[in-house]
């Protein structure tokens, strides 16, 4: 019996290549694609049976090519994203348009190429990745934000447009260390203040957001539809825990017996 396939944008590092190996050892025969030719051909020579696929996720073309070349995959993991941050007053237009263009429409363009081909078939799963900045704006987030919020939405739309052949779902990762965050969490400081924020008391990592991706597209999560989940440790839903609150009104509201 064949492995199923399972493909990932933005595979060549960070979150996209750690989902790529976990979904490797689940079985899963990877494909990689990115815009990095040698970041992508090294990673996938990393990984036993994987394949490297070269392209832009919002050129069509080569995306149809990516899918020739290794066929039409049983998961499509929406994962190519890129930051231009800084505040909107200061933030220059082709930044927006470049973040937009790759965040949302590539994971479109890629989207619709591949359910296309699953249709065909009869069958897929497709999992893009938001961001807990989809869910919970951030200042100076550029069009990061936006972008990530977009695709919550897009997500839904397509589980219904692609339903019932297609699960489509989102995963809206959190405090990750890892990927396009390393940088914030190399400064000690910055890493000590984010965890203490966290419920769960700790950065989120690398295979917290593939376990979650693994589990959506796997038959255990076979009644899930235009869901985001978010991985965050309880961070987004945790403001209140950051304001202050008198002991006494925990007697508010009670009577005596």
């Amino acid at each position: 019996m064949s492995r199923p396939k399972l493909l990932v944008t933005g595979g060549a590092a960070g979150l996209g290549a750690a989902i790529g190996a976990a979904a490797a050892e689940a079985g899963y025969r990877l494909g990689l694609f990115d815009v990095d030719a040698d970041a992508v051909a090294s990673t996938a020579a990393a990984i036993d049976g994987s394949t490297a696929l070269v392209g832009s996720t919002t050129d069509a073309d080569a995306v149809e090519a990516a899918l020739d070349e290794f066929g039409t995959p049983d998961v499509l993991v929406n994962n190519a994203g890129i930051v231009r941050f800084g505040p909107l007053l200061d933030l220059d237009e082709t930044d927006w348009r470049t973040v937009v263009e790759v965040n949302l429409t590539g994971t479109f363009v890629t989207a619709r190429a591949v359910a296309r081909r699953m249709i065909d078939i009869g069958r897929g799963s497709i999992v893009n990745i938001s961001s807990m900045n989809g869910v919970a704006a951030g200042p100076n987030s550029g069009a990061y934000g936006p972008t990530k919020a977009a695709i919550g939405l897009l997500t839904q739309q397509m589980s219904l447009e692609w339903s019932p052949t297609l699960r489509v779902n989102a995963v809206a990762p959190g405090l990750i260390d890892a990927g396009m965050s390393e940088q914030v969490y190399a400064d000690p400081a910055t890493r000590a203040a984010r965890e203490q924020r966290v419920p769960l008391g700790r950065l989120g990592r690398a295979d917290d957001v593939a376990s979650a991706v693994l589990w959506l597209a796997s038959d255990a999560a076979s009644y899930v539809t235009g869901q985001t989940l978010l991985v965050d440790g309880g961070v987004t839903g945790a403001i209140i825990t950051t304001l202050p609150r008198p002991r006494s009104v925990d007697g508010v509201g009670h009577r005596d017996p």
